[in-house]
């Protein structure tokens, strides 16, 4: 089988990271060997390759943190899905390989009908948009919500789950050129950054409310969004795209009241009960089964094509998600 390997990390992604052919292992007790159907490359992974996320794995590590698989066989006395059984993989388990040992427990039952590769993105980007729209601010019907990076994969999903739930949402891309692929994802109002951001939204919504304000970009991006929100609003970052801290003045802080918060789905997975988790996964799961929730797929490529991959996800003129769609 292959694996997707790194023994270091460096500012090039690509460079750190290689394919590597292994044996494929015999599952033991309560274990379950699967077969990756489609692992994608987040951000985050992209980070973490660099050096530069959060929260690192120790060396040697394999790629991937999310991923969907089929179940090929079980070990002895194990009881798990099914052979054939889709599931959801645990997160944080290396994803990027064609076939990997797990802990049978662990894994989540799919609808075997459903689109494979949407189902593999839904455990990180949909949690994120979803708890960011209900987390932070009460929201009622017709309210608007202000995001920039709005054609990253968080903020596709926050587009569709904010129409599902009768919001109205306004869109920061930071190139013309990415405009008409996040209008096609429902968008209401899609706008390219600038230091006049704020007129034009406001102009944009008349006298709609923008309460609630997403930033995955940071720096000068930051205020900017920040300008739009009604007083008293809030503004929840969980990304620096452009490797800049986020800038707040004290016009919004001070004098507009505006509350500025963080995000981090690690943080939440830790403090949510085992119920919430599953209600939430539970409601992502019958959405992307039935089509509502969709992400825009960019390129896909084979384990032993990992270093094309990587520099294809690292590129900000991509389109949509980069997967890993083992052969």
């Amino acid at each position: 089988m292959l694996q997707a390997k790194y023994e270091r990390r460096g500012p090039v992604p690509q460079d750190v990271i290689d394919a590597v052919e292994v044996d494929t292992p015999e599952p033991g007790p309560g274990q379950a060997l699967v077969k990756v159907l489609a692992a994608p490359i987040n951000p985050s992974d992209v980070l973490t390759l660099t050096g530069e996320y959060g929260m690192l794995p120790p060396l040697p590590a394999i790629g991937g943190n999310e991923g969907v698989a089929r179940v090929e066989a079980l070990g002895p006395e194990t009881d798990g899905p099914e052979v054939g059984q889709t599931v959801l993989l645990p997160v944080g388990i290396g994803t990027w390989v064609s076939h990997a040992v797990v802990d049978a427990r662990k894994l989540v039952p799919l609808p075997n009908e459903a689109d494979s590769r949407q189902l593999a993105m839904m455990t990180i980007n949909p949690p994120t948009a979803m708890l960011m729209l209900s987390e932070f601010v009460d929201l009622s019907d017709g309210d608007w919500v202000i995001q920039n990076a709005a054609n990253s994969g968080v903020g596709g999903y926050l587009i569709q789950l904010a129409r599902l739930r009768g919001l109205r949402t306004v869109n920061v891309v930071r190139r013309e050129s990415a405009v008409a692929g996040v209008r096609e994802q429902g968008a209401d109002v899609v706008v390219v950054d600038g230091p006049d951001l704020a007129k034009r939204v406001r102009e944009a919504v008349g006298d709609g409310h923008v309460k609630l304000a997403i930033d995955a970009v940071g720096g000068a991006s930051t205020d900017h969004i920040a300008d739009c929100l009604d007083e008293g609003g809030t503004l929840v970052n969980y990304g620096m795209m452009s490797g800049e801290p986020c800038q707040v003045s004290p016009r919004n802080i001070v004098f507009r009241n505006v509350t500025v918060k963080g995000f981090w789905l690690a943080k939440w997975f830790e403090q949510a009960s085992r119920e919430q988790q599953m209600q939430v996964f539970g409601e992502l799961t019958k959405r992307i089964a039935t089509g509502q929730l969709q992400a825009r797929v960019a390129g896909e490529y084979d384990v032993s094509q990992i270093k094309a991959a990587v520099a294809a996800a690292a590129s900000g003129e991509r389109d949509g998600k980069i997967l890993i769609v083992p052969e």
